[in-house]
């Protein structure tokens, strides 16, 4: 118990570092993945290629590359931001190709009649998309979404490596002070693990709530 309460207030600074990544990441991964899932199914041409080429080239990057990408080719054209920015902007894009495709297959859920129907109404697309197929798309994407943004609480470890603060980067600090390895682990796991079942926790309830029943 030493390793956590000699350390504390470093176990809670990178704790909160990694909650805040993780936060404000995943809005942007949320806002992102339904842009281009809307740009996946609509009906102008330029927008699905667009769309397309986004989830491609995200999907098939390895995060580290695109870590590296980010935090040290973007200053290299005159935008500088905090590091901790730069880290959200990596975990947010890289997300949103796999929530994109997880809101496209629950879009592909709602029978074709749905939005035929919404188009006779006179409906646009975007009103088609927002009222009448996403609602019914969202009911079945609860589970696949939550377990994307629990892959990208975890994802977020490797903003450690760029100087960001979060909770896997404590332990080098305690290596350096002597304390045992394995145990400083075991806390940062912990941590990780109060992190990831907070946001199962959550997805529990919407899928309750929501949820399609199986």
């Amino acid at each position: 118990m030493n390793v956590l309460t000699d350390n504390f207030s470093a176990y809670w600074k990178g704790f909160l570092g990694t909650v805040e990544l993780t936060v404000y990441a995943s809005v942007l991964a949320l806002v992102l993945g339904f842009v281009m899932a809307s740009f996946r199914v609509a009906p102008v041409g330029s927008f699905r290629a667009l769309g397309t080429a986004w989830v491609t080239v995200l999907r098939n990057t390895p995060l580290t590359l695109l870590f590296f990408a980010v935090l040290l080719g973007l200053p290299r054209f005159g935008l500088v931001l905090p590091f901790t920015v730069f880290a959200v902007l990596a975990l947010g894009c890289y997300t949103s190709a796999f929530i994109c495709e997880a809101l496209r297959s629950g879009i592909n859920t709602v029978p074709r009649g749905q939005g035929e129907a919404a188009r006779s109404l006179g409906m646009t697309f975007g009103q088609t998309l927002t009222t009448v197929i996403l609602p019914q798309a969202f009911r079945s994407v609860i589970p696949p979404v939550g377990s994307t943004l629990i892959a990208l609480a975890k994802n977020s470890a490797i903003a450690g490596a760029f100087s960001v603060v979060e909770l896997l980067g404590t332990y080098k600090t305690l290596s350096e002070l002597g304390y045992n390895i394995i145990w400083t682990f075991v806390w940062i796991a912990l941590g990780y693990l109060i992190i990831t079942l907070a946001i199962s926790a959550v997805f529990n309830v919407l899928e309750k709530r929501w949820g399609v029943a199986r």
